[in-house]
């Protein structure tokens, strides 16, 4: 048991270390912008490349069972160091807005090897208390997700070039804390083919398809809300100048903060069932999308930063919960095939997210934009309301 949790705790820190490069670049976008001559609307582009090459990458993990039919502890290592590689390039004085989104597509098609793959490795070492550990796990994710913007703070008042730096030699050494400390797992039930069919298995399958369309519309609020939190900051501070906000230290705070609450979820799931904790949090964020309007009319600063503090904990204490309820109900040698693809249809739709919240914009008051995220708790929620039913039929 001590043994496994020593695991757990290095498969977290990994975890953390390794996903400080997928919001590397907006935390350091307004750099970007002048270095190398890029439009202001770059921060969707920007993101939605990492999330389009996450997209392919874990679809293509997914359909090769890359982790099922080879050691997910070397599959780890070696997107590591390849995400490592990649991100490094974005410092070249010779890229151009169309190199930075092949970098960032780049760095997204190696993450699938990354995320999802160390969710299957907790999974191979937890027979009970799964939902902990991915709330760790995935808490992990949320904190590495924000430590960008915390090195580009004036807490810490490093260059952007260093953020860059600082990023890709963590990741390098998260890879190398699995490759040494995490052989494979004792559940680990090994595939040896490609899984081409593993999508019927999964819609098939009622308690596999409830979870994964509760992981899809959690998925449409997440990353756009986490993307747009520096906006939603810098909005604010367009209509109060005389609120004092630091961006950049808040933004790490205000998604950082959320991995606090995926513990929280890990631990709630194991008293109250995963799909009681996950339809409750998608119903809190959902309120915070329908009450988002409302805060940029109060002058006080602290209730606002209240207000995101409350919005960044429960938009992703779901998280682990969801993909804990994934694993559990998927077959055992296809756990990997089933977290990855899950994972690629939900990044997916935070593409059709980001995008519609960016064109809308164009035409939208920015007090009212982030509404249109109210859609992805909506269809959570529903989701896991569904009752037992009949599998789908063969065709």
């Amino acid at each position: 048991m001590k043994n496994t949790r020593l695991i757990i705790f290095i498969i977290v820190i990994a975890q953390f270390c390794c996903t400080s490069v997928w919001f590397a670049s907006n935390a350091v976008l307004s750099d970007l912008i002048i270095n190398f001559s890029l439009n202001e609307n770059a921060l969707e582009h920007l993101t939605s490349a990492v999330q389009f090459g996450f997209i392919l990458g874990t679809l293509l993990f997914a359909l090769l069972a890359i982790a099922d039919r080879f050691s997910p502890s070397q599959v780890f290592f070696a997107c590591a160091i390849a995400v490592a590689v990649i991100n490094l390039s974005t410092i070249l004085e010779s890229n151009t807005f169309i190199s930075l989104l092949c970098v960032r597509f780049a760095t997204g098609f190696f993450l699938a090897g990354i995320y999802p793959v160390g969710m299957k490795i907790a999974s191979d070492y937890s027979s009970k208390g799964l939902g902990k550990a991915l709330g760790f796990l995935v808490g992990a994710l949320v904190v590495g997700t924000a430590f960008p913007h915390l090195l580009n703070s004036a807490f810490f008042k490093v260059s952007w070039e260093n953020v860059i730096l600082a990023t890709s030699c963590i990741a390098c050494i998260g890879g190398l804390l699995i490759l040494v400390f995490v052989p494979n797992g004792p559940y680990r039930k090994r595939n040896y083919k490609p899984a081409l069919n593993t999508g019927k298995v999964i819609f098939k399958d009622i308690k596999l398809r409830t979870a994964a369309f509760g992981y899809f519309g959690h998925m449409w609020e997440l990353y756009t809300f986490w993307a747009f939190v520096p906006v939603i900051l810098a909005t604010y501070l367009n209509f109060h100048p005389l609120a004092e906000i630091n961006i950049s230290l808040l933004s790490f705070l205000i998604i950082g903060i959320g991995g606090f609450s995926c513990v929280i979820g890990g631990y709630l799931s194991s008293a109250f069932g995963e799909k009681k904790v996950a339809r409750t949090a998608l119903l809190l964020s959902g309120c915070c999308c329908l009450l988002s309007p409302l805060i940029f009319y109060t002058d006080s600063t602290p209730i606002f930063l209240a207000f995101l503090f409350f919005w960044g904990m429960v938009v992703v204490a779901d998280s682990p919960v969801l993909s804990t309820l994934v694993a559990q109900n998927a077959p055992a040698e296809h756990r990997a095939t089933a977290l990855t693809l899950v994972n690629s249809i939900g990044f997916a739709i935070t593409i059709v997210s980001l995008q519609t919240i960016s064109l809308l914009s164009n035409y939208i008051d920015p007090k009212f934009l982030y509404l249109i995220l109210v859609i992805g708790p909506v269809i959570g929620v529903l989701a896991l309301f569904q009752k037992k039913r009949n599998p789908l039929p063969n065709y």
